[in-house]
């Protein structure tokens, strides 16, 4: 699919939020179809730079569709940002963006079993080169850890009843396809949300889950951070709470400056200085996109801009 068929959440936002110079450095951590990139790549000088990680061979396809001197993509999670930057010299770079979450596409692409909405193989897994698809996991894991993993990553009310229910039902054979499991949570799920499938949590508890989706943004934050030269900005759009959650707190908790008890003889200017300033608030789509596009509705961006200040145990960051 290429990018004209897909325009990703909160595009001009996001791009404008990187606040991209001409001559800089940037790298957008979620290629996807590449509609990120292609609108940094729009805005940079002939010296400039994007390096673009995904973990989506599909992904990585795509990005070959571009033919840029200034463009490299890379098959990667975006958790191995310092590493990969490493290989290639880049100590430092002017803005990061992350698009969390999975895309349009995918969700659309019956094979890749993300979505309740169509019959394919229950995979779930972004990198299908590698790792343990849904399916595989959930005839080996016990009630126990399926139970945790639905309450913890999909917030589902009834996560013992459908484990237990998965558990019964993998007793008569494999649960290989996404209907099978949507059946099976149908029955499990005694009450719904207005206009919510039953299903809708335990499939984004296991995607987030498969895909390691959480302990990797908290991976990647702190790179991030560290990457970033003075003045260079992270945009980070995430789409549920869980997500946003560790988002959020992680940028307020290094744009606040050290609180002192009352009465400590230190003066302001010899406080630590935090690593980041937060830029505005919180964004989300207006109304015109929200039409388009209704998935858009959950989708949040928040930005920080580095400051001189060192992160928590490193060196002051050089101007």
């Amino acid at each position: 699919m290429s990018e004209a068929a897909h325009r990703p959440v909160l595009l001009a936002e996001a791009v404008d939020a990187l606040s991209v110079r001409p001559d800089g450095v940037y790298v957008d951590g979620t290629f996807g179809r590449g509609g990120h990139s292609r609108a940094i790549l729009a805005r940079l000088g002939p010296g400039g730079r994007l390096l673009a990680l995904d973990r989506d061979p599909t992904a990585i396809a795509e990005a070959q569709t571009i033919n840029d001197p200034r463009f490299e993509i890379v098959h990667s999670r975006f958790a191995d940002i310092a590493d990969v930057l490493a290989e290639r010299g880049m100590e430092s770079v002017d803005g990061i963006l992350l698009d969390i979450g999975v895309s349009s596409p995918q969700i659309d692409m019956a094979e890749r079993g993300f979505s309740f909405r169509f019959d394919g193989p229950l995979d779930m897994r972004m990198d299908t080169s590698r790792g343990e698809t849904a399916s595989e996991w959930l005839m080996r894991a016990d009630e126990g850890e399926i139970g945790e993993v639905i309450r913890n990553y999909g917030e589902e009310r009834f996560a013992k009843q459908v484990a237990r229910a998965i558990v019964a039902a993998r007793a008569g054979g494999v649960i290989a396809t996404t209907r099978q499991l949507a059946e099976i949570v149908a029955k499990a799920v005694r009450t719904r949300e207005p206009n919510q499938d039953p299903a809708t949590r335990t499939f984004q508890a296991l995607r987030i889950f498969i895909n390691q989706e959480l302990e990797e943004l908290s991976l990647v934050l702190p790179q991030c951070v560290r990457l970033l030269r003075p003045g260079g900005r992270l945009a980070v759009i995430s789409f549920h709470s869980l997500e946003d959650r560790i988002v959020k707190g992680f940028m307020r908790e290094m744009s606040t400056a050290d609180v002192l008890p009352r009465g400590v003889p230190v003066r302001a200017s010899d406080l630590r200085e935090p690593p980041l300033r937060l830029v505005g608030k919180a964004i989300r789509a207006g109304e015109d996109e929200l039409a388009e596009n209704p998935r858009a509705r959950s989708a949040v961006l928040r930005v920080a801009e580095r400051t001189g200040g060192a992160m928590p145990g490193v060196k002051r960051v050089p101007a």
